[in-house]
C-alpha cells in the first residue's frame, strides 16, 4: 500500500461513527443509504443491495416506543490502512454493544470486531463491506429478535 492519506482516515472514521450513530438512532434506512453499494455479513445473514440491509435490520433489531434499540454502540482500537492510488482501504476495530431499558440497568450486551472495506467514488469514500463478528455475547434478549424468541 502507499502513503496513507489523513483525509482518507478521517473520512473513514466518519463512515464508522455515523454508522453507530444510525444504529443507536433506529435510522435503518440511513443504514441502507450509508451501506448502499456495501455486502453486510452478519453472524445470522449476509445481504447487500438497496433495501436489503434495512429490511434485516428491522427484521432483526427490536426498536422501542421512542423509535431506537436504546443501545450505545462504542468503537475503538480503530486501525485503518488507506490505499490513495487504488483508491482502497481496509479498517478492523472493536466494538461493545451498551443497553438500558427502564427494567435492565446500563450494561455490554455484546463485543466482537468489525472488519470493513472501502472504496473511494466520485472523491467520496463509501463501505464496500462491514463484516460483524461478535466474540462476547451476553443477554442480547432484548436487542435482537431472534434471540427473544429463543429465550
Amino acid at each position: 500500500m502507499t502513503a496513507d492519506s489523513p483525509s482518507g482516515h478521517r473520512a473513514i472514521e466518519n463512515l464508522i461513527a455515523r454508522y453507530a450513530e444510525l444504529v443507536d438512532a433506529g435510522d435503518f434506512a440511513g443504514l441502507d443509504a450509508l451501506l448502499a453499494g456495501a455486502t453486510f455479513v452478519g453472524s445470522a445473514a449476509t445481504v447487500s443491495g438497496r433495501g436489503e440491509i434495512e429490511k434485516m435490520l428491522r427484521d432483526t433489531v427490536i426498536v422501542y416506543a421512542d423509535g431506537t434499540p436504546r443501545t450505545r454502540h462504542v468503537t475503538t482500537n480503530l486501525a485503518i490502512e488507506v490505499d490513495e492510488e487504488t483508491g482502497t482501504a481496509t479498517a478492523r476495530s472493536y466494538f461493545t454493544v451498551l443497553q438500558a431499558l427502564p427494567d435492565l440497568p446500563l450494561q455490554p450486551i455484546v463485543a466482537g470486531r468489525y472488519r470493513d472495506r472501502f472504496e473511494r467514488c466520485d472523491g467520496q469514500w463509501r463501505f464496500l463491506e462491514r463484516c460483524v463478528l461478535p466474540d462476547l455475547v451476553g443477554d442480547v434478549s432484548r436487542h435482537l429478535r431472534q434471540a427473544a424468541a429463543q429465550a
